[in-house]
């Protein structure tokens, strides 16, 4: 029975070997160019000698909490999560972008609504930015739902 545990152990092993070293080299790469996509990521992975599929890139992206910050004329890059002061900066920039466009409630949900490609930024700020008045958000491409705990008062929020 021994026999037939330590190659499938091994196998275990090596793949997450593998992947706390894919790990570091998406962190490396993150900190220290500005990525935009995937198809990007990836090809600065194979580089590196990590040949892997999109959806496992994709897997990592998402298990690392990995999101993407708008820059400039509608173009992204990859931040890492609680990084560096430049993704507060960038998420604060998107308020001084004008790129909340509206806000409406109703009972104790509000919807903002954003310009393109900003909505995941802006819900990113405010879930780690704001009191125990919001509850949560989920953030589309334009849109964002915020969630107010009960009995929260809509003029206490403030976006």
């Amino acid at each position: 029975m021994y026999y037939f545990c330590g190659p499938f152990l091994n196998k275990i092993f090596y793949k997450m070997k593998q992947r706390t070293g894919r790990f570091q080299a998406i962190t490396e790469i993150i900190r220290s160019k500005i990525v935009g996509n995937q198809i990007e990521l990836n090809n600065i992975l194979r580089e590196k000698g990590y040949d892997v599929t999109q959806a496992t890139l994709s897997r990592d992206l998402k298990c690392m909490k990995i999101y993407k910050t708008p820059i400039a004329d509608g173009l992204y890059k990859y931040t890492l999560p609680n990084s560096s002061k430049q993704s507060v900066q960038t998420s604060s920039s998107v308020f001084s972008n004008d790129a909340v466009l509206s806000l409406e409630f109703s009972g104790q949900l509000a919807v903002v609504k954003t310009k393109p490609g900003y909505a995941g930024a802006i819900a990113y700020n405010i879930d780690n930015n704001t009191n125990d008045d919001i509850l949560g958000t989920i953030a589309g491409d334009d849109t964002i739902l915020i969630i107010l705990r009960e009995g929260v008062n809509r003029d206490n929020v403030l976006i």
